[in-house]
C-alpha cells in the first residue's frame, strides 16, 4: 500500500503531471500517425526523422543555439524531401528513410565528435528527459494531437483511401501528394515533441509498435485507428509507471511497456483464432 502512495505521490509532482500531459497527447498522435505509416510502409520514417533530430540537436548544441527551434524546422524540412524523393519512380520509400537515417546519423556523430563528445542536452535528446517538459510542451502538444484527431475526423474516409489504394483514391479525385505531406508533416512534429520524452533514438518505437499490435486484433480500418491510440497511450502510462518503480529512462521503459504489451496481444489473438 504504501509504494502505491508513494506512486501516487510521484506522479503528482509538477514536472510529472507536465511530463505525463504531453506524453499522453504525443502518444494519441503516434497511434493515430502509426496506422497509416505502418500500412503504407513507412514505419520507419520516425526514426529517419529522429536521426535528423539527433543531427539537428548536435549541430544546435554545438553552436549554442535553441535545440527544439533548430530541430524542428530541420526535421520538418527532412520530412519534406523524404517523402518527395520517395516519389520518384524506381525509388522505394524504404531507400529513401535508410538514406536519411543513415547520413544523418553519421553527421550528428561527426559533430559531436568533433565537438568534444556528449554534453546533457545531447544525451538527454537521444534517450529522452521526462524533466525537460516545460507548459508550453504541453500546449504544443495539445494543439498537435486536436490537428491530427480532427483530421482524421473529418478527412477520415480520404486518408482511408491514400492509406489503402492510391491510384483508386487519385482516380475519385483526391489530391494524394497532399495527403501525404500532410501525414510527413504532423509525423515530423510528433517526432519533435516525442523526442524530448522518449529520445531520438525510442520515437520511432512510439509509432510503430501501437499500430503493429493494433493489427492484430482490429477487423477494419476504424478499428485499427482506435485500438493503435488507445493502445498507444495505455503504453505511455505502463512505461512511466515502469520508470518511476524500477528508476529506468522513461523513453525505455515504455518501449519496454510496449513490446511486452505486443508480445501478450500476440499470444492471445494466436489462441482466439486456433482454440475459440
Amino acid at each position: 500500500m504504501s509504494d502505491l502512495n508513494n506512486l501516487i505521490e510521484i506522479f503528482r509532482l509538477p514536472f510529472m503531471l507536465r511530463a505525463f500531459a504531453a506524453g499522453i497527447f504525443i502518444s494519441l498522435c503516434a497511434g493515430l500517425l502509426g496506422v497509416v505509416l505502418v500500412l503504407k510502409r513507412y514505419s520507419l520514417i520516425g526514426h529517419s526523422l529522429a536521426d535528423v533530430g539527433f543531427a539537428a540537436t548536435s549541430a544546435a548544441v554545438a553552436f549554442g543555439v535553441s535545440p527544439m527551434l533548430f530541430s524542428a524546422p530541420s526535421v520538418i524540412f527532412a520530412s519534406f524531401v523524404i517523402m518527395a524523393y520517395s516519389q520518384k519512380k524506381g525509388v522505394s520509400g524504404d531507400s529513401a528513410l535508410g538514406i536519411a537515417a543513415a547520413s544523418s546519423l553519421a553527421a550528428g556523430i561527426i559533430i559531436t565528435s568533433v565537438k568534444r563528445g556528449f554534453n546533457t542536452d545531447v544525451y538527454n535528446y537521444m534517450f529522452g528527459s521526462i524533466l525537460a517538459m516545460n507548459f508550453s510542451d504541453i500546449i504544443i502538444s495539445l494543439i498537435l494531437a486536436v490537428t491530427v484527431t480532427g483530421l482524421f475526423i473529418l478527412f477520415y474516409n480520404k486518408i482511408f483511401l491514400v492509406t489503402i489504394d492510391e491510384n483508386f483514391a487519385a482516380a475519385s479525385g483526391i489530391n494524394v501528394t497532399l495527403y501525404q505531406f500532410l501525414i510527413s508533416f504532423l509525423t515530423a512534429l510528433t517526432v519533435v515533441i516525442g523526442m524530448k520524452i522518449m529520445g531520438t533514438l525510442l520515437i520511432s518505437s512510439l509509432i510503430i509498435i501501437p499500430a503493429v499490435t493494433a493489427k492484430k486484433i482490429s477487423g477494419s480500418f476504424k478499428s485499427l485507428v482506435i485500438n493503435s491510440s488507445v493502445i498507444s497511450m495505455v503504453c505511455f502510462i505502463l512505461g512511466m509507471i515502469l520508470s518511476v518503480l524500477f528508476n529506468i529512462p522513461t523513453g525505455a521503459a515504455i518501449v519496454a511497456a510496449s513490446v511486452i504489451f505486443m508480445l501478450l496481444t500476440g499470444i492471445w489473438s494466436g489462441i482466439i483464432k486456433n482454440y475459440l
